[in-house]
């Protein structure tokens, strides 16, 4: 009984990992849909990135528009989500 349990919790990790990389991919494409020639992020674009690198262990993995230590830099900056 407790192998099954220990495969259904890995399951539900991947499950999460991959839901919450997802996210990440979608809110970038969504910054690149509203730009036209510069990249400009918008006050919810960063709180979005200090949330999920608080919670999500694979963000850097996902970044495409920012740099992680940007991300870490608006985090010691006292930015908050």
């Amino acid at each position: 009984m407790r192998w099954l349990f220990v495969g259904l919790w890995g399951l539900f990790k991947l499950q999460a990992r991959l839901i919450a990389e997802n996210l990440c991919l979608r809110q970038q494409l969504a910054v690149l849909r509203r730009q036209q020639k510069l990249l400009k992020l918008q006050n919810k674009d960063w709180r979005f990135w200090i949330l999920i690198c608080r919670w999500f262990t694979g963000w850097q993995e996902c970044l495409v528009i920012v740099t992680p230590a940007t991300v870490l830099r608006w985090h010691e900056q006292g930015y908050s989500a």
